[in-house]
C-alpha cells in the first residue's frame, strides 16, 4: 500500500509600497507516496467510477459503436479496488449497470449489457447527473469520479434543472466531460466540469474515444485520496479577492469557498494521487500599512478529513511587508508572473474566439496575437501549437499574426477547451518565503 505525504511552499514578493494593499502569492502543493507495510489513514481509498454515455439519436452509427468499445475497454482496465456503474443519457438518465464491484463477473455482465446499447431520444443532461448522484451515494467514502460523453447540445428547457442538479452534485463527485465531434457547446460542458472539478476536452473523431477513455480512467485509478481541503485563514481586516488553481489547469475556486468562521474558509481540491503537484494563486486585499509595518496576510493549510476527523497535513504563510524601497516593492515574483500570464493567455484566447464568432476580425486578430505572444513568453508550446491552427504567425515575440481563412471547427473548439491548461516553466527558488 502507499502512504501519501504533502508539502507546501509559498512564492511571493511580500514587499508593498506604503499604503499598498494587494498581496499575491502562489502556493505549490506536492504529494509524494512511498510503500509502507502498515498503511495509515492516508492509504488508498476505494474508487467508484461512473460512465455517463449520451445515447440520444444523434449518437447513432459510428459514434455509438465507438462508445460501446471505449466503455468496454475502460471497464476491462478497472483496478480490483474499484467499483463502477453505467448511465445511459437521453431524455432521462437510465441506470444500465448499477454500482458493481470490478470483479471479472461484474465486468463481464456489464460488457454484455453495453453491447445492447442503441441510440435514440433527446439530450437532458440534468437527469443524467441526477441518476449518477444516486449511484455515488451508495459508496460515500469512495473516490468518486465520472466521465460524461456527449455529442450534442443540451435541451434548452433543461437549463434551470441542470443548474439545480449541479449545486446538488458539487462536492459529491468529480466529472470529466468529453464532447465527440463538433455538434456540442464548449461552454455547456465547461460549466459542468468547472462545477464538478473536472476537465473538458474534444474528441474530434469517434475512433479516438478508446484512447481518451483509457487516459481518464488511468488518471482516476492513480488517485488514492478522496479529497483534500485547502483552508485559508486571513485576519479580520483582510479580504480574499480570489483563490484559483493555476496549474496544471486554471480553475477558479473563489465562489466554491465554504466559510467556517469569518476568518477561515475551505476550498475544495478534489481527489489526489500519491505523486502530483498543483499551484494555487491567492490574491488578498489587506489594510494599507506604513513603511516598516509587517503582518501575516494569510495562512494556507491542507486538511484531510477522514471519518469526521481533520488532519492538517501541510501549511504555508503569506506575508505583507511595507517598504519605501521601490526596487523591492515593484519586483514581481516570477511564479506569480507566470500564473498571471497564463490567466491572461486563457482570457485572450476566449475573447479572441468570441470576437471571431461575432465577425469582429480586427479584435480577434489582436487578442489571438496577444495569446501567441503570451504562449511564447511562458513556454506553453501545447497552446502555441493549437493557436497556429487558427492564425498564421509572422512574429510570435511581438504577437504579429493573421487569421487563417479556413479554420476547421474542431481546431477552434480544441483551442477553446484547452485554453485553461497551463505550462509551469522551470523556476528557481528566489522569492520563496
Amino acid at each position: 500500500m502507499t502512504q501519501t505525504t504533502f508539502s507546501a511552499e509559498v512564492f511571493q514578493n511580500p514587499y508593498l509600497p506604503e499604503q499598498g494593499e494587494e498581496v499575491h502569492a502562489i502556493m505549490t502543493v506536492t504529494s509524494s507516496g512511498e510503500a509502507v507495510e502498515h498503511p495509515g489513514p492516508a492509504s488508498e481509498a476505494p474508487l467508484l467510477f461512473g460512465l455517463i454515455c449520451d445515447v440520444s439519436g444523434s449518437m447513432g452509427g459510428a459514434k455509438i459503436l465507438a462508445a460501446r468499445q471505449a466503455m468496454t475497454q475502460a471497464i476491462e482496465l478497472l483496478p480490483p479496488r474499484a467499483s463502477f456503474f453505467v448511465i445511459l443519457g437521453s431524455d432521462d438518465g437510465k441506470v444500465l449497470v448499477p454500482t458493481t464491484p470490478a470483479s471479472e463477473a461484474g465486468k463481464a455482465s456489464a460488457i454484455a449489457h453495453i453491447r445492447t446499447i442503441t441510440a435514440q431520444g433527446g439530450t437532458v443532461i440534468s437527469s443524467w447527473l441526477a441518476a449518477s448522484q444516486q449511484e455515488f451515494t451508495k459508496q460515500p467514502q469512495a473516490i468518486a469520479q465520472a466521465l460524461l460523453l456527449t455529442d450534442g447540445q443540451n435541451d434548452s428547457s433543461d437549463e434551470a434543472a441542470l443548474a439545480q442538479v449541479l449545486k446538488q452534485c458539487e462536492g459529491q463527485f468529480q466529472c470529466h466531460c468529453r464532447g465527440v465531434g463538433t455538434g456540442w457547446h464548449v461552454k455547456e460542458l465547461k460549466a459542468i466540469a468547472t462545477a464538478l472539478l473536472g476537465s473538458t476536452d474534444i474528441i474530434p473523431e469517434p475512433a479516438q474515444m478508446v484512447a481518451d477513455f483509457q487516459a481518464i480512467l488511468g488518471q482516476a485509478a492513480r488517485q488514492t485520496i478522496r479529497e483534500i481541503k485547502l483552508r485559508l485563514w486571513t485576519p479580520s481586516s483582510t479580504e480574499v479577492v480570489y483563490c484559483k488553481q493555476v496549474s496544471p489547469e486554471i480553475v477558479d475556486l473563489t465562489d466554491k469557498a465554504l466559510s467556517l468562521t469569518p476568518q477561515s474558509r475551505d476550498y475544495p481540491t478534489g481527489a489526489w494521487s500519491s505523486c502530483e503537484s498543483r499551484d494555487y494563486h491567492f490574491c488578498l486585499r489587506v489594510q494599507p500599512g506604513k513603511v516598516g509595518d509587517e503582518m501575516l496576510a494569510g495562512r494556507a493549510s491542507l486538511v484531510s478529513i477522514e471519518d469526521g476527523v481533520e488532519t492538517k497535513i501541510a501549511e504555508a504563510k503569506v506575508l505583507a511587508i511595507w517598504t519605501d524601497d521601490e526596487a523591492r516593492s515593484t519586483k514581481i515574483d516570477r511564479h506569480v508572473a507566470n500564473a498571471t500570464g497564463q490567466a491572461e493567455l486563457a482570457d485572450s484566447i476566449q475573447q479572441g474566439l468570441e470576437a471571431r464568432e461575432r465577425g469582429n476580425l480586427e479584435a480577434a486578430t489582436a487578442k489571438l496575437g496577444r495569446a501567441v505572444q503570451l504562449a511564447q513568453a511562458s513556454g506553453n508550446e501545447a497552446t502555441a501549437k493549437l493557436l497556429r491552427q487558427i492564425v498564421e504567425v509572422e512574429d510570435a515575440a511581438s504577437g504579429t499574426v493573421k487569421l487563417r481563412r479556413d479554420i476547421a471547427k474542431a481546431d477552434a473548439m480544441a483551442l477553446e477547451t484547452r485554453s485553461t491548461k497551463t505550462q509551469r516553466i522551470q523556476l528557481s527558488s528566489p522569492g520563496k518565503s
